[in-house]
């Protein structure tokens, strides 16, 4: 999942039915005794073990103080013993008093398929500083990311095509030339990895992250994950209550067996329409910088008469209505990109087609990189659960909430049609929960607005994760918003890992400012951080 999604209006789906005669079957249970046992003697070993902190390798492009090490896992932990692959480690130590001192504090930053090596480098940000002088910061790359044990499922140099078409409601021709894709794609996997596959799964990650707590020679875990993050950290609590210190889920994914996780891109693709929405509402109350339009539907004819216009005459050649559509996503997961892709499309046009192109365009050094984090994805997600394997339900579905939501919707499908393909067994996901008293207070925070993990989703895992606690930001939309530009949000953050401190049951925090429009020219001109989508 993208992350997974829906907004407020979940009841629109309910003609979107899976039936389970459609359903690939599930390969088994979610965990085994012998499982639970290989993590116990994983861990064993990680602890006696430890990590070996020195000089990151030059591949991981980050500078000292920050270190680098790995941690050895099983590949399977129903047998422990057997084939064993590495995870790459980063750390920044903590740079506060020896008092102050709190132990590691471990970051993940979703995906599937996403790394958080470069975390240790949030210490230096003047969000993260009081909680780097009490822990030590510390990220890693999940099994299948970068040099941790990578996946591969077709040649990277073919995976960034471009341009590319992205046709709002497909003719049948395209659906078949996209079938035949994903059924390839799906091949590549199976032929790449081989009976390794099976084992790139959620339940793993959670394994994966009891036996790193181990090796960091931590008694119990504080953990922060950031969207799908926060679905195998609550599989993780749900596993292991007794080895979580501190656990923090911001933008929490639904972890409803149901909705793993056919049913989280449908709803995730229904909410992309509200977040598009809100962006080209922005854009018209700003149309004095940008000239798109007064109103919603103003902008939505100038964005169409881009794609219009990049169908026939691609931006640099590289720039087509999938990549201008790629682009434009990320304005749906965060609010910061708004003045960004509000310029570009404004100066394209006008004629200039610089700023789309600087935004939009593929980058072929990052092929290998983006191949692999696709191919994670597509591993992870395939495996966790069932997926309907013919090829009629996933159309009239996905047609069905075309006719709704048509922004998103079958862009989401493309992206996830190898799981109907799929040639490894399927796991039953596992029923979070938590019964009172088994886990230490942990806190839940979420964007009301949110559109790739919908804030329906906080609720659920709020209810499921007995004693959390649930922060809210107040009509925002921002995907991922711990250390973010709230103060109030990140006042909570901090109460809660500095002191182990948490409302009773829930709070909530006025939205962050909305981005204020800015030229193209102060627009360049202005330093960005870099985000991952």
């Amino acid at each position: 999942m993208r992350a997974v999604a829906m907004y407020g209006a979940v009841a629109g789906l309910g003609s979107l039915v899976v039936s389970a005669s459609a359903v690939a079957p599930a390969g088994g249970t979610s965990t085994t005794d012998a499982e639970s046992y290989g993590v116990t003697i994983a861990a064993e070993r990680a602890e006696a073990a430890g990590i070996v902190f020195g000089t990151c390798p030059k591949a991981e492009m980050l500078p000292s103080p920050v270190q680098c090490g790995t941690v050895t896992v099983p590949l399977d932990y129903a047998e422990p013993s057997g084939r064993q692959i590495s995870l790459t480690v980063s750390r920044a130590r903590a740079s506060g008093k020896p008092e102050e001192y709190q132990g590691a504090f471990v970051y993940n930053p979703g995906g599937p398929g996403a790394s958080s090596m470069y975390f240790p480098l949030a210490a230096a940000l003047p969000e993260w500083k009081r909680i780097a002088g009490a822990y030590d910061i510390v990220g890693y790359a999940p099994r299948g990311v970068a040099r941790s044990a990578p996946l591969s499922c077709e040649d990277p140099a073919g995976f960034i095509k471009a341009p590319s078409p992205a046709p709002v409601h497909p003719s049948p021709a395209y659906k078949l030339e996209r079938i035949a894709q994903a059924k390839a794609y799906a091949q590549g996997c199976a032929r790449r990895t081989g009976p390794a596959l099976r084992h790139y799964t959620s339940l793993n990650n959670a394994r994966d992250l009891d036996v790193l707590r181990a090796a960091l020679g931590q008694p119990r875990l504080t953990f922060m994950g950031a969207s799908y993050g926060t679905y195998f950290g609550a599989l993780y609590a749900t596993l292991f209550p007794s080895h979580v210190r501190r656990m923090v889920f911001d933008s929490a994914v639904d972890p409803s067996p149901g909705q793993i996780w056919y049913r989280s891109n449908l709803d995730q693709s229904f909410a992309f329409e509200s977040r598009w929405a809100d962006f080209r509402a922005w854009v018209a109350k700003h149309d004095a910088t940008y000239h798109l339009g007064a109103t919603p539907d103003a902008v939505s004819r100038s964005y169409e008469k881009a794609r219009a216009r990049l169908a026939l005459r691609p931006a640099g050649g590289k720039v087509g209505p999938g990549e201008l559509h790629a682009a434009f996503l990320g304005a749906g997961y965060y609010d910061d990109y708004w003045t960004l892709r509000a310029t570009a499309l404004s100066e394209y046009l006008k004629g200039n087609e610089k700023p789309l192109i600087s935004q939009a365009a593929p980058r072929p050094e990052a092929a290998r990189s983006a191949e692999n984090a696709g191919a994670v994805y597509t591993a992870v997600e395939c495996n966790d659960a069932p997926w309907p394997t013919e090829w009629e339900v996933w159309d009239r579905d996905n047609t069905d909430l075309a006719s709704v939501a048509p922004f998103e919707t079958w862009d989401n499908a493309w992206m996830n049609l190898p799981c109907a393909y799929w040639q490894t067994p399927r796991q039953e996901p596992l029923d979070v929960r938590t019964w009172p008293g088994a886990l230490p207070p942990t806190l839940i925070l979420a964007a009301e607005r949110d559109a790739a993990t919908p804030y329906e989703g906080a609720r659920e895992l709020a209810r499921r994760l007995s004693g959390s606690v649930l922060i809210t930001e107040e009509d925002a939309g921002t995907h991922g918003i711990g250390g973010g530009g709230n103060e109030c949000v990140n006042a909570y953050l901090e109460d809660y890992l500095l002191r182990g401190e948490t409302p009773v049951r829930r709070a909530s925090c006025a939205p962050h400012p909305e981005p204020d429009p800015v030229s193209l020219e102060r627009s360049a001109a202005t330093p960005k951080l870099p985000h991952a989508v």
